[in-house]
């Protein structure tokens, strides 16, 4: 008995149903891990009338997400843990740090321009901060429990200046996003960084 001739629309057949055996149930897609440090943003801004420029960086300080993964599951999206568990509320105690430079350190120029009088070494010295939190349309501001300047002493000159944002988020859904905003000793906002997990 001769063996049987397989058609080419027969081969595809069969090459599709072992594709359909093989994929998984469950369409889950793991995204690289998070780190305890991540980068949430930086401006470069123009200081009138002095011409000075400034640039602001931002950076989410938290160990406890070190490794935890956002997970897509279809248009749903989920935060899980190293030991697999669901996050389901910010880490309670984190940190923002906000470097303020007055050294060139990128090559684009300034996207925006602020008056600020005076000496741009006095406003390193003198910044303020404000955290919101947001979830829709509602918004809470959380007091920082303490905003530190780390690095170069403040009666050392020196031009650029490290803050500490510590904060306490109580039970904040993680489904909420956050905001800090970084002020001129006159109340001109200079930047904002956004920091999200879903």
């Amino acid at each position: 008995m001769q063996p049987r001739a397989i058609t080419l629309s027969g081969l595809l057949l069969i090459v599709a149903g072992l594709a359909v055996a093989a994929a998984p149930r469950n369409s889950v897609k793991p995204v690289p891990g998070l780190r305890s440090n991540m980068p949430a943003g930086y401006a470069v801004i123009m200081l009138k009338p002095s011409k000075a420029t400034l640039s602001l960086l931002g950076l989410i300080e938290c160990p406890e997400l070190e490794g935890a993964q956002l997970v897509a599951e279809g248009t749903h999206k989920r935060l899980v843990s190293t030991d697999g568990a669901t996050i389901r509320q910010f880490p309670q105690r984190f940190s923002f740090r906000i470097t303020a430079s007055l050294k060139k350190l990128f090559s684009e120029g300034p996207g925006a321009s602020v008056d600020v009088p005076g000496d741009p070494r006095e406003l390193l010295l003198k910044l303020k901060f404000r955290v919101r939190a947001y979830n829709g349309l509602e918004v809470r501001e959380i007091i920082p429990q303490s905003i530190e300047m780390i690095g170069v002493p403040a009666d050392v000159p020196y031009d650029e200046r490290v803050y500490r944002i510590n904060i306490d988020t109580g039970n904040l859904p993680v489904t909420d996003r956050m905001i800090v905003e970084i002020f001129s000793p006159q109340g001109e906002l200079l930047m904002h960084f956004p920091f999200s997990l879903l």
